[in-house]
């Protein structure tokens, strides 16, 4: 994709007693039919679903405190800006809350934008 992008990344636990198996499901086959249909000038959304790897000094996998990292991708600086606006400073929609409980544990969510810089190499 050439041009500017902007993003922000979403980072998010699943509901305590959720499988991982469970989670994706419900995330993919659920939340993000719902999720685009309310969104707003997204050019790309992306799920990135954490697996923790055994350190080899303790051979355990760790928690690593998030189970997914979603990506929104905009082209659109202005719409960009008012989805970060709108996400860090009004309640949600009731019907996305209540999806929401069903899949995060919503008070362990974090938002960051993103300044990204790419390297080639070939």
């Amino acid at each position: 994709m050439e041009g500017t992008v902007y993003k922000i990344l979403l980072f998010m636990k699943r509901r305590p007693g959720m499988t991982r198996d469970a989670f994706r499901e419900y995330y993919e086959t659920h939340h993000v039919p719902l999720a685009l249909e309310l969104s707003n000038g997204l050019s790309r959304y992306v799920r990135r679903y954490l697996e923790p790897v055994p350190r080899v000094e303790t051979g355990s996998g760790e928690d690593l405190g998030y189970d997914v990292i979603t990506e929104l991708w905009f082209t659109n600086e202005q719409i960009f800006k008012g989805t970060v606006k709108y996400l860090s400073t009004t309640i949600l929609s009731d019907e996305i809350i209540d999806d929401e409980m069903m899949l995060f544990d919503r008070a362990a969510s974090r938002m960051a934008t993103v300044a990204e810089y790419v390297n080639k190499i070939d």
